[in-house]
């Protein structure tokens, strides 16, 4: 027993740790968040409830608010690119295929998130593979304007995601008993059928895993929307990027980050709302 609780120790004052490490982090971003901003200095003034109220200017509306779309659409395009993947990747007999499936879905996650954007400038860009491509094709007579787009930035968040939301949904393909598919097509079911009626509903647990981690991965990313959208797709966090380090406003920026993440986490609670519902489709 005192071995189990030593080993226990050792395994809880690590988390304990990095749990004290992030709540003075994030206190520390509150209460900057409340100080006023001094022009021209590092330093800040006395309390103020001036950052928050000037959160309701157009440019951090529409920035929340392309923060919000841009999350929904990463999940739901997320969701639709690694189903068949995932679902592929368990029931394919042939082994050379699923080790193909398996390298071509997870091996971004080897890349890192700054080559995997840099990839995507190459692609993406006005002499990149796909307007060079359609080009060569005859269909285009002037290159698409892909990068520094809405689009463009979506796109690379849906590369970002799809491998996590694969992973996520092929687990819970893989732990569905076959028995209930093969007694709907005793029943008379078709592929498609059974498929909605059994295959869909009992994947269920991971949809939800993937479009939580989906969303909150989305909202809070950085390196993407600030490489592929230069600026002119705003997120909060290029926002909050560009008032820390090209502005020097430390007060605004903590503001902007706390109401971000006051923001997801009610995106998040109206998401779990959802997915209650949801879970009672892919209930046993």
């Amino acid at each position: 027993m005192r071995k189990r609780s030593d080993l226990r120790a050792w395994l809880v004052s690590p988390s304990v740790l990095v749990a004290l490490c992030i709540v003075v982090s994030l206190f520390a971003v509150l209460q900057f968040s409340f100080r006023a901003y001094v022009p021209g200095s590092l330093d800040v003034g006395g309390f103020t409830f001036a950052n928050f109220t000037g959160l309701t200017k157009p440019i951090y509306l529409d920035a929340f608010a392309n923060t919000l779309l841009l999350s929904v659409e990463t999940t739901i395009f997320s969701l639709l690119a690694a189903y068949p993947l995932a679902y592929a990747l368990v029931r394919v007999k042939n082994r050379a295929l699923k080790s193909f499936i398996l390298v071509v879905s997870i091996t971004p996650l080897f890349l890192g998130e700054i080559v995997r954007t840099y990839s995507w400038i190459s692609v993406l860009g006005s002499n990149g593979f796909i307007n060079g491509l359609l080009r060569k094709l005859g269909l285009i007579e002037w290159p698409l304007e892909l990068m520094f787009t809405h689009l463009g930035v979506l796109i690379a968040l849906v590369h970002v995601t799809i491998p996590v939301v694969v992973l996520m949904l092929a687990t819970a393909i893989s732990h569905i008993d076959r028995d209930y598919e093969k007694a709907a097509q005793s029943l008379g079911a078709g592929p498609v059928r059974t498929f909605l009626t059994v295959t869909l509903p009992l994947s269920m647990p991971g949809i939800l895993a993937g479009m939580t981690t989906a969303f909150a991965w989305t909202f809070s990313a950085f390196a993407t929307p600030q490489m592929i959208g230069g600026g002119r797709v705003p997120t909060v966090s290029t926002l909050v990027y560009q008032l820390g380090f090209a502005s020097m406003n430390f007060p605004l920026a903590a503001s902007l980050s706390v109401m971000g993440l006051l923001l997801t986490a009610a995106s998040l609670f109206a998401l779990g709302l959802f997915t209650k519902r949801l879970k009672t489709v892919g209930g046993h």
